[in-house]
C-alpha cells in the first residue's frame, strides 16, 4: 500500500518534471548549428560602427516634447536632418539580457534559456561582436561579459566595466553613463600615444558598444516620469553629441562611421519592466552615418503614439528588435550572425536597388540555412517524416535561390527583393513548422498525465478517507495491467530513442502510464464510490460537481480579471445568512464580523496594480494592525486563553511593528530627499525582519497553546516584514486578509459545533467547501496587492529599505518573500482547520491535491507562443504558477506543521 510520504514525493517529482513541458512544447530553443555564414558580396559603406544602447529607455520619453522643448536636441536634429528613425518593438521578457541578445545576435532568446543565467550564455550563439574584426565595449558588468564569454576569439572583444557597487538605486545614476563616455574618450586619447592602439582603431569591420545603464537605474529608483530620468536623457544626448564630434575629428570626417542608438527595453510608470506592456516593448531606434539614408519628409507611418512628438513630417520606420543585428552587419560588411532571424530593414539603407537586392538575397540565404539544417535534422530522425510543403517539391529552396539569382542577373531588382522577402517569410514559417512538429504527441501525453494524477489522488482520498472498510484492497504483485502498461511504455520509449527526442520525454510518458495503471488496479474504490451515489443522491452529486467546477473555473478567470475575486467576496458575505440556522445564536457577532471583513478585503482586488509610494497608507496599515492585535490579545487574556509568557511575546511583537513603522517613515524620507539609505536604518530593518520571521519556527510555545493565540502570534510575526516591504496599501491588505481567514476558521468551527469527542471522521461532501475556500484564499493571496503572474507588477521600491545596490537575485528573493507571506498564514489556518473539524490534517490536503490541477490543465492549453507578447508572457506565468502550486501546497502543508505544531483546540469560540 502506498504511503503518504510516497504519494507526496510522487506529486513533487511529477509536477517538477511537467513544469518543463511547456518549454519543450512551446519554447524549444530556436538555435541550430552548422550553418555557413553569409555576407553581402558588395563593398560595405562603413568601416566602423558605434552601437549605443540606452538601457531602459522608452521611445516616447526620448521623442516627446516637454513644454515644447525636446530632451534630446542632438538626436532630434539627426532625425530631422541626417538619419532614419522609428520605434523598435521588443519581445518578452523585456529584460536586459534577452534585449541585448536580440539587438546584437539577431534572435529572440527562448524563455527557458533566460532562466539559466543572467550574465553568462546558457547556449552558444553567434553575434555581431563575434563576427567583427575587433569590438570595444563599455558599461555594466551585468551585460558586457555575456558577449565575450563563449566567443570564438575572446581576445577580439575588449570590455571596460565599472564595479557592481556603482549600481545603487538610492542615488542618482547618470554618473554610470558619464563613466562610459569618459572611458570611450580616454580610449581615443590613448591612441595618440600608442601606435598599436591607433592601428587597431583604424582597422575595418570594428565595433564600439556603449551600454548606458543610468537610464534604467534612474527609472527603477525614481520612475520614468521623474526629473532624474528626464535629465539623464539630456545627459545621454549631450554625451552622444560630444562622442560623435570626437570620433569624426579622430577619423578626419572620412564618412566611414555608422551610428545606431536604441534601447534593450522600455519601462512602465512604476519603474519596472519584464512583461509585454507597450511601455516596455516600444523602444527608440535612431541610425545615421555611413550607409544610412537621409530623412524622408513624407510624413508616413505615424499614429496616435507618435502624434504628440512634433515629428509628423519626417517618415517613421518601425522595425523588430532582431532586425537591428542584420542592419549593423550589412553596414560594416561582416557576415550576418548565423542564428539571426532578423529581417534587414532596407528602408534604413542609403543604397541603390542593386545593393538592396543583393543584401536582401544574402539575408534570405542566411535564414534559409537555418531552415535547411532543421529540415535535415528532422528528416534524419523521424519515423514518418513530413516535409514543410511550401519549401518542398517544385518549390525547393534551391529553386527559389536560382530564381532570385536569375532576377538579379536580369536587373529585375524589385522582383528579386520581393522574392527574397518571400523566401525569408517561408523559411521562418518552416522553422516554426519544425518547432511545432511534435506538439500533438506531447500535448496528448501531458493531458493524460494531468488527468491521471487528478483521478489517482481522488481514488486515494476515496479509499482512505471516505469509503474505509468498503474498499476492496488491490491485488499485489505483477499482473496483466502491469504487463500492458510496461509494453505501452516500452513501445513509446523506443520511438523516443529512435527519433532522438530529449530524455525528459521518457518521464513525460512514464507518469500517465503509472497513474492510469494505479487507477485501474484500484478501480474497486471508484466502483464503490459510484455505488454509494444512490445514498447521497445523483442530483446532489451533480450539483456538487458542477459547483466545484464552476468555482475552479471562476478562480481560473480571476487570473485574467482580478475583479472576479471581489465579486466572490461579495457572494461570501451572504454565507452567514444561509448558514445562520446551523449556527448558535451567540455567533451573531461572528457573522457580522465575517461580512464586514469580506467587504473590506474585496476592495483590494479592485484597486489598480500600479501604485506609487504612499507612506500614509503604510502607516495606516500598521496602526490598524496594532489596534486589532492589541484588541485580540486583550480578549484572549480576559478569556484565559493566553499565558503570561505569550502575552509578553505578543507585546514584543507589537513593539517591533511600531519600530518598523518608524523605520519605514525615516527611511522613506531619507530616500525621497536623495540622502540614500541610512546604514543604521538598514541594519535595524534587516534585524527586525530576520528575528521576527524566524521566531515562530524556533519557539512554538507549549503543546497546550490555544489555537487562536498561536495563529495571532503567526500573523504578527510577518507583519514587520510586510510593513518594511510595503510602499502603499499592502500592509492594509495583510491586516484585512489575516482577519478574514481567521474569521473563516471561526465560521467553520461554529458550523461544526459542538465538537465531537472522536479522533477522526470520514470526509463528507460539505468538506469540499473548505477545499474550495482554501483555493479561493490562495488566489486572493496571489492577486491581493498585484499580479504574481508578472513580478514586474511589484515595484522594486519595495526592497529599497533593505538594499539599494543592484542585485537581481536578492531583490527578486525579497519580492517573492513579500508576496508569499499571506500564503504562510492561510496554510497555518488550514492546518488547524482539519483538527478543528475532527478530520485528519492530511485528508483536506489530499482533496486540494486532487482538484487543483483542473486549473493547471486550463493554463496548459492557454499557453501560446504567438499573439501579443503580453499574452505570451501571461500564459507562461499562469501555467508556472498553477504547476508550482502543488509543490508549493506540499511545502505549505509541511510549513504549517512547523508553524502550528501540536496544539490544544479550545472548545470555546472567539468573539
Amino acid at each position: 500500500m502506498m504511503s503518504r510520504v510516497t504519494l507526496l514525493l510522487i506529486g513533487i517529482v511529477f509536477h517538477v518534471v511537467y513544469l518543463f513541458s511547456i518549454f519543450d512544447i512551446y519554447f524549444t530553443s530556436p538555435l541550430v548549428h552548422g550553418m555557413t555564414p553569409h555576407k553581402s558580396p558588395l563593398a560595405p559603406p562603413a568601416d566602423r560602427l558605434f552601437l549605443i544602447v540606452g538601457d531602459g529607455l522608452r521611445a516616447d520619453k526620448l521623442f516627446e516634447l516637454e513644454d515644447g522643448t525636446t530632451r534630446a536636441p542632438f538626436l532630434r536634429k539627426i532625425i530631422e536632418e541626417q538619419g532614419a528613425w522609428g520605434v523598435s518593438h521588443t519581445r518578452v521578457p523585456t529584460e536586459s539580457r534577452p534585449g541585448h541578445v536580440a539587438i546584437i545576435a539577431g534572435f529572440y532568446e527562448d524563455v527557458s534559456a533566460v532562466t539559466t543565467g543572467w550574465t553568462m550564455n546558457p547556449v552558444n550563439y553567434d553575434s555581431l561582436f563575434n563576427e567583427s574584426q575587433h569590438t570595444w565595449s563599455f558599461g555594466s558588468p551585468d551585460i558586457l561579459p555575456m558577449f565575450q564569454h563563449g566567443a570564438s576569439d575572446p581576445n577580439r572583444i575588449e570590455t571596460f566595466m565599472y564595479p557592481p557597487e556603482f549600481e545603487d538605486f538610492s542615488e542618482e545614476a547618470s554618473h554610470l553613463d558619464t563613466w562610459v563616455f569618459d572611458h570611450v574618450k580616454a580610449l581615443f586619447r590613448n591612441a595618440t600615444s600608442s601606435p598599436e592602439l591607433n592601428r587597431q582603431l583604424r582597422q575595418k569591420k570594428i565595433v564600439f558598444f556603449l551600454h548606458l545603464l543610468g537610464l534604467d537605474t534612474n527609472g527603477h529608483g525614481f520612475r520614468p516620469h521623474s526629473k532624474e530620468y528626464h535629465n539623464n536623457i539630456r545627459l545621454v544626448d549631450a554625451g552622444i553629441a560630444d562622442l560623435v564630434e570626437m570620433v569624426e575629428e579622430f577619423y578626419g570626417h572620412d564618412g566611414r562611421t555608422s551610428y545606431v542608438f536604441t534601447a534593450d527595453h522600455g519601462m512602465n510608470n512604476r519603474g519596472a519592466h519584464g512583461d509585454g506592456h507597450p511601455d516596455n516593448t516600444r523602444t527608440p531606434i535612431v541610425a545615421w552615418g555611413a550607409g544610412i539614408r537621409q530623412p524622408l519628409y513624407t510624413g508616413l507611418n505615424h499614429d496616435e503614439f507618435s502624434a504628440p512628438w512634433g515629428l509628423d513630417r519626417v517618415q517613421r520606420d518601425d522595425i523588430k528588435q532582431a532586425d537591428i543585428a542584420p542592419l549593423m552587419a550589412s553596414l560594416i560588411g561582416v557576415p550576418f550572425p548565423v542564428n539571426s532571424v532578423g529581417e534587414l530593414p532596407l528602408t534604413f539603407l542609403k543604397a541603390d536597388e542593386y545593393y538592396k537586392a543583393q543584401a536582401a538575397f544574402t539575408n534570405a540565404r542566411q535564414i534559409l540555412a537555418q531552415y535547411q539544417v532543421k529540415n535535415d535534422e528532422k528528416a534524419a530522425s523521424e519515423l514518418f517524416f513530413r516535409p514543410f510543403p511550401p519549401l518542398s517539391g517544385d518549390h525547393s529552396p534551391e529553386a527559389f535561390m536560382a530564381n532570385i539569382q536569375s532576377l538579379i542577373d536580369a536587373k529585375d531588382y524589385a522582383e528579386a527583393e520581393r522574392m527574397s522577402k518571400e523566401l525569408i517569410d517561408l523559411s521562418l514559417r518552416g522553422l516554426r513548422y519544425f518547432q511545432t512538429y511534435d506538439w500533438f504527441f506531447l500535448r496528448s501525453i501531458i493531458t493524460l498525465g494531468y488527468v491521471g494524477w487528478c483521478i489517482f489522488c481522488l481514488e486515494y482520498v476515496l479509499r482512505h478517507y471516505v469509503l474505509g472498510e468498503q474498499t476492496t484492497a488491490p491485488a499485489d504483485g505483477f499482473g496483466k495491467l502491469d504487463a500492458i502498461g510496461l509494453a505501452i511504455f516500452g513501445l513509446i520509449a523506443s520511438m523516443i530513442v529512435y527519433q532522438k527526442m530529449p530524455l525528459i520525454y521518457h518521464a513525460y510518458v512514464l507518469f500517465p502510464v503509472f497513474f492510469w495503471n494505479q487507477v485501474l488496479r484500484n478501480r474497486a474504490s471508484l466502483v464503490n464510490a459510484l455505488g454509494s451515489v444512490r445514498h447521497f443522491g445523483a442530483q446532489k452529486l451533480g450539483l456538487l460537481i458542477f459547483g466545484t467546477l464552476f468555482c475552479m473555473e471562476a478562480l481560473v478567470y480571476s487570473f485574467f480579471q482580478r475583479e472576479v475575486l471581489s465579486v466572490l467576496f461579495l457572494l461570501l458575505t451572504a454565507w452567514p445568512v444561509v448558514a445562520a440556522e446551523h449556527m448558535q445564536k451567540e455567533s451573531r457577532s461572528l457573522r457580522l464580523g465575517w461580512a464586514l471583513s469580506c467587504l473590506c478585503t474585496s476592495i483590494f482586488t479592485l484597486l489598480p496594480v500600479e501604485k506609487g509610494e504612499d507612506i500614509f497608507m503604510v502607516l495606516c496599515g500598521g496602526c490598524l494592525g496594532l489596534m486589532l492585535s492589541g484588541y485580540a490579545t486583550l480578549v484572549l487574556r480576559r478569556a484565559g486563553r493566553i499565558t503570561p509568557m505569550q502575552t509578553t511575546i505578543a507585546l514584543a511583537q507589537m513593539t517591533t511593528i511600531a519600530v518598523s513603522m518608524v523605520l519605514v517613515y525615516s527611511t522613506s524620507t531619507s530616500l525621497a530627499n536623495r540622502q540614500g539609505l541610512p546604514l543604521i536604518n538598514q541594519i535595524l530593518s534587516l534585524a527586525i525582519v530576520a528575528i521576527s520571521s524566524v521566531f515562530p519556527f524556533i519557539y512554538r510555545g507549549p503543546a497546550e497553546t490555544d489555537y487562536f493565540t498561536r495563529l495571532l502570534i503567526i500573523c504578527q510575526t510577518f507583519f514587520p516584514l510586510m510593513i518594511i516591504l510595503s510602499i502603499s496599501y499592502e500592509a492594509l491588505f495583510y491586516v484585512c486578509f489575516c482577519t478574514t481567514v481567521l474569521l473563516w476558521l471561526q465560521m467553520e468551527r461554529a458550523l461544526y459545533r459542538p465538537l465531537q469527542d472522536i479522533k477522526t471522521r470520514p470526509l463528507q461532501a460539505s468538506d469540499g467547501r473548505i477545499v474550495v475556500m482554501f483555493l479561493f484564499f490562495i488566489n486572493v493571496a496571489f492577486f491581493g496587492t498585484g499580479n504574481i503572474a508578472s513580478l514586474s507588477s511589484f515595484s522594486l521600491a519595495s526592497v529599497y529599505r533593505l538594499i539599494t545596490v543592484f542585485n537581481p537575485f536578492i531583490m527578486g528573493a525579497l519580492l517573492i518573500i513579500k508576496v508569499l507571506v499571506p500564503f504562510f498564514v492561510v496554510s497555518a489556518v488550514l492546518g488547524i482547520m482539519g483538527a478543528s473539524l475532527d478530520l485528519p490534517s492530511f485528508a483536506l490536503f489530499l482533496v486540494v491535491l486532487s482538484i487543483t490541477d483542473v486549473q493547471t490543465i486550463n493554463f496548459f492549453y492557454f499557453v501560446s507562443d504567438f499573439g501579443s507578447w503580453l499574452e505570451i508572457g501571461t500564459g507562461i506565468s499562469h501555467f508556472c504558477i498553477a504547476e508550482l502550486f502543488i509543490i508549493f501546497t506540499i511545502l505549505l502543508f509541511l510549513l504549517s506543521r512547523l508553524l502550528v505544531g501540536h496544539l490544544h483546540l479550545a472548545k470555546r469560540k472567539f468573539d
